[in-house]
């Protein structure tokens, strides 16, 4: 079995390579967390871990959590990136924090699958990302948050922000949008914090 196949589907040994250890390492603070509004007011609920890297389970789940508003999906890969999901009935908005995590994380990958945006070359995102001097570049549904008080500047600016962590966006997010509380909790409850 090649290391490529291995690496579409996400069955990586820490053997494989240094970087394969950090990547795991980077796993274990890994969490998604569904976010959804109940009796006018918002819970968060933490979800399997097995979700952070599968993206059609991810949105299967999101699914089957009943909300006036749509179910916000929020999930962290250790210190690399987020992906944040909103469904609403069959509708489905996707935004990746950083195109480059398709080079190294399955979910990332499938995200841009699921966007119909093939995997950047790297020799060419590299070029664009010193031309535009950005260390992330974002991708998917910019106005995710919109009708929620969060337009596609804001976004773009946390998601920028290379003083924060992914974890630390996703809170800004969450505290935007007035689900800080419930968010935290589900967090800590994820990362057996709470």
């Amino acid at each position: 079995m090649d290391r490529g196949a291995d690496h579409r589907h996400g069955l990586r040994s820490a053997d494989d390579d240094p970087d394969d250890r950090e990547l795991e390492e980077d796993a274990a603070l890994s969490f998604a967390i569904a976010v959804y509004r109940e009796d006018d007011q918002w819970e968060a609920d933490m979800l399997p871990f097995a979700l952070t890297s599968n993206l059609d389970r991810l949105i299967h789940a999101l699914r089957q959590q009943p909300s006036i508003s749509g179910t916000i999906g929020l999930v962290d890969i250790g210190d690399e990136f987020f992906v944040a999901l909103r469904v609403l009935g069959e509708r489905v908005s996707v935004f990746l924090s950083d195109i480059t995590a398709a080079w190294d994380w399955p979910l990332a990958e499938q995200v841009l699958e699921y966007l119909d945006i093939p995997v950047p070359d790297e020799e060419e995102l590299e070029a664009v990302l010193r031309e535009g001097k950005q260390m992330v570049l974002p991708v998917g549904d910019l106005s995710i948050f919109a009708d929620l008080g969060m337009d596609e500047m804001e976004l773009v600016a946390l998601s920028g922000d290379r003083e924060l962590l992914p974890d630390e966006v996703l809170s800004s997010i969450a505290a935007r949008l007035g689900f800080s509380q419930p968010y935290e909790r589900a967090v800590d409850a994820a990362l057996g914090l709470g």
